[in-house]
């Protein structure tokens, strides 16, 4: 399921996985996510960590936002969501991280798959 992946030039592996996410699933160059959400950024007057300028940027490429129910906060991992979504495109959205997952394998620079997902973005 974890899939060892990490667009960034200089294999930096932390405050980019947003970055890193997006090159995955829209299969697009680290350094062509930055410039694109930046320009996302730039539109919405915010930096392009922001929840809000990644998730429009996601909603202006054909994603959709869904909530993870919170019927085990602490106990529903990246790995569960893998299994449960065996098919399609999602970016996940832990407190602080973001994750790439395509048909079921999660694609991260580290195995953050004890993670606990909040929200995603399915195509």
């Amino acid at each position: 399921m974890y899939v060892e992946f990490n667009s960034n030039p200089c294999k930096r592996s932390t405050g980019d996985c947003v970055i890193r996410a997006i090159s995955k699933i829209l299969g697009i160059t680290w350094k062509q996510a930055y410039v694109e959400l930046t320009e996302q950024g730039l539109k919405d007057c915010d930096i392009i960590s922001s929840n809000e300028v990644w998730g429009n940027f996601l909603k202006n490429n054909g994603f959709k936002r869904y909530i993870i129910p919170d019927t085990c906060p602490n106990c529903y991992t990246v790995k569960d969501f893998c299994r449960d979504h065996p098919y399609g495109e999602y970016i996940l959205a832990t407190g602080n991280h973001v994750i790439a997952v395509i048909d079921g394998n999660y694609f991260d620079a580290w195995d953050s798959g004890n993670e606990v997902p909040i929200f995603y973005f399915k195509r």
